[in-house]
């Protein structure tokens, strides 16, 4: 692992050129709804007004170039190391979209505090990073050892990062896990007759349950909003509302329809969302 060299102090001629130059390493990226304009890879800021803690942020490696939105024009997936004055030190993924002028920089997708990255990878519009980290009772002062990805999806509509799955390869902590912690991918629907459904498509079935009450859904052809209510473990998903593209062979109806029959939900220690469905009839997973 290694950091591209910190700049600090007055910016140079030099410096103020390469700012200007269509580079993944001068974008702008946001890190928890704070604007990170890079400079050569790296970025520092007051914590506060007046304060004397500075924000830092680096590019992990070199960034990683592929076409993600299908334009024939190269953009970059990048690990960025981002510093806030205290104890951790947080990794995060982002994209930078090729443009005319200048790279557009995504929001980040956050990978974990005092990590090792260890790769990595864009195929298609899907970034994986290989990392290792701690299993949940491990303290940050264990080295991280447990071999984990992360993939993330970069949708070209809203321009932005999806987080679908992570494959931990120890135990996740379902007592952590929330409904509205990150969007979720379809991975089959298991009913209890035996039959089994799967996505044709699993990166476009989606559900993300906004903190608000909200419920916003994407399928094979139609994106949906809804609205949901939480007792307990108890769940009532209701109020789905569609545009109405028509596709054929679309498997958006059958999706909608196992959706209005949701009752209930729990968490796996594989980090699995398991919705299940009214009268003991089955049960929709995601990841």
């Amino acid at each position: 692992m290694f950091a591209l060299t910190s700049l600090s102090g007055c910016a140079s001629p030099d410096v103020v050129k390469q700012q200007n130059d269509n580079s993944p390493l001068n974008a702008t990226y946001v890190i928890d709804s704070r604007k990170i304009a890079l400079v050569n890879g790296f970025s520092e800021m007051p914590a506060a007004p007046e304060s004397s803690t500075t924000i830092t942020t680096e590019v992990w490696g070199t960034p990683e170039y592929a076409d993600l939105n299908g334009d024939g024009k190269d953009d970059a997936a990048l690990i960025l190391i981002h510093s806030t004055g205290g104890s951790g030190t947080f990794y995060y993924v982002v994209a930078a979209i090729w443009r005319e002028d200048g790279y557009q920089g995504t929001s980040a997708v956050f990978l974990g505090d005092r990590i090792e990255v260890r790769n990595i990878a864009i195929n298609n519009n899907r970034i994986t990073v290989a990392l290792l980290d701690r299993k949940n009772r491990d303290s940050f002062s264990t080295p991280p050892s447990v071999a984990s990805t992360q993939l993330v999806i970069y949708d070209a509509n809203a321009n932005q990062l999806v987080q679908v799955a992570r494959d931990f390869e120890g135990e996740a902590d379902p007592a952590r896990m929330t409904l509205p912690m990150k969007s979720w991918f379809w991975v089959k629907t298991s009913y209890n007759d035996g039959s089994v459904h799967t996505p044709a498509n699993p990166e476009v079935f989606s559900l993300t349950f906004q903190s608000d009450g909200k419920l916003l859904v994407t399928t094979d052809c139609n994106n949906m909003r809804g609205n949901y209510r939480v007792i307990d473990n108890l769940v009532n998903i209701e109020q789905i509302m569609s545009t109405r593209m028509y596709c054929e062979d679309a498997q958006e109806q059958l999706f909608a329809k196992m959706l209005q029959n949701v009752s209930s939900y729990f968490f796996t220690s594989r980090g699995q969302l398991v919705l299940e469905l009214k009268y003991n009839s089955g049960s929709m997973i995601f990841q």
